[in-house]
């Protein structure tokens, strides 16, 4: 059995005379120690399914209207606020979106730290201001004991996501969730945040779920990619085999619009022509279909349902990439013999 498994999960939300289908049945499982990707343009649900699946919504507007969440074979939805807050913080834990805004500014680090060690884990006041400078440590922030007393506005952007994770990994949880973690950060305190993330997963052997809209973060970090669309999953497969051999035309979008360092220098980077789905009316046919030059009446009209295309590769469109269109977008290299 899997540690989380997610079945047809929805949410909506309620706003002035219309209905937002933000997230619209997604499923997926996740094993001890597994490290899982979810992409995605802003805006696909990325963020609003983690924030279902701890039962965070903003209330009253979201609400979820289907599926199941279960942890360690309990469902999380049908458990009273106070039971789901015993296990979030505890056995699963989320790096928020923007470490700018997700600590508090009117108190000290310290007291954020210590405040979930001695809620959830009981300790004394000296147990866990020793325990939070224990953690500062681990998440390579200097002088860790001294910056106890700091406040969030003394500390850079970098470092303030370091807080978050140590603030998330408090407890030993066994289900990460990061939510764009390396948003707003320059390159070089991305990639160590990541290796920061990496490393606790090999340490800990916590499960991970990394919400980016950067498939170059996911490439270095993931070993499986669910890719997102109008709150739906698109692709999903080992995320070697989804580099190598994408099948749905957004996921292939996507991969044609970042810069490569092994492109040939004539090739120009693609955008994905169209404006995302208005989410406020419920999909009928394929929600990627006005974007998407493969679509057909029958893309219009029907549901595409996520089904296997190669083993462990899933995809849902009625019309997969071919492989000639992959070699023409320089994703894949063409075969001896056969015209670049």
């Amino acid at each position: 059995m899997a540690l989380l498994e997610v079945r047809d999960l929805a949410v909506k939300f309620a706003t002035r005379g219309k209905t937002v289908h933000a997230v619209n049945g997604i499923s997926f499982d996740l094993e001890a120690g597994q490290t899982l990707g979810i992409v995605g343009e802003s805006g696909c649900g990325k963020s609003v399914s983690s924030l279902a699946m701890l039962g965070i919504l903003p209330r009253p507007a979201g609400r979820v209207t289907g599926g199941s969440v279960r942890f360690d074979g309990t469902d999380l939805l049908g458990l009273s606020d106070a039971k789901l807050r015993d296990i979030r913080g505890n056995d699963l834990a989320m790096v928020f979106q923007d470490p700018m805004t997700s600590l508090n500014p009117v108190l000290t680090v310290g007291r954020q730290l210590t405040e979930s060690l001695r809620s959830h884990l009981g300790m004394s006041k000296r147990e866990a201001r020793d325990e939070a400078v224990s953690l500062l440590d681990r998440v390579g922030i200097n002088d860790a004991r001294s910056r106890l007393r700091s406040y969030p506005h003394q500390f850079s952007g970098g470092m303030r996501q370091r807080v978050m994770i140590a603030m998330a990994i408090s407890c030993r949880p066994k289900v990460l969730i990061a939510d764009e973690p390396t948003t707003a950060l320059d390159v070089t305190i991305q990639a160590q945040i990541l290796d920061l993330l990496r490393g606790l997963v090999a340490a800990e052997g916590m499960a991970l779920i990394l919400i980016t809209h950067d498939l170059g973060v996911v490439a270095g970090v993931c070993e499986r990619t669910n890719v997102m669309y109008a709150g739906r999953f698109v692709e999903t497969a080992p995320t070697g085999k989804l580099f190598a051999d994408p099948k749905h035309p957004y996921t292939v979008g996507l991969l044609k619009s970042v810069p490569r360092l092994d492109a040939r220098r004539k090739q120009r980077l693609s955008p994905i022509a169209g404006a995302p789905r208005d989410l406020t009316s419920a999909p009928t046919g394929c929600a990627f279909a006005p974007r998407c030059t493969y679509a057909t009446p029958e893309s219009w009209d029907q549901l595409p349902l996520l089904r296997e295309i190669a083993p462990d590769h899933h995809v849902a469109c009625w019309n997969p990439v071919p492989e000639a269109d992959l070699v023409t977008a320089g994703l894949r290299p063409a075969a001896r013999g056969e015209p670049a």
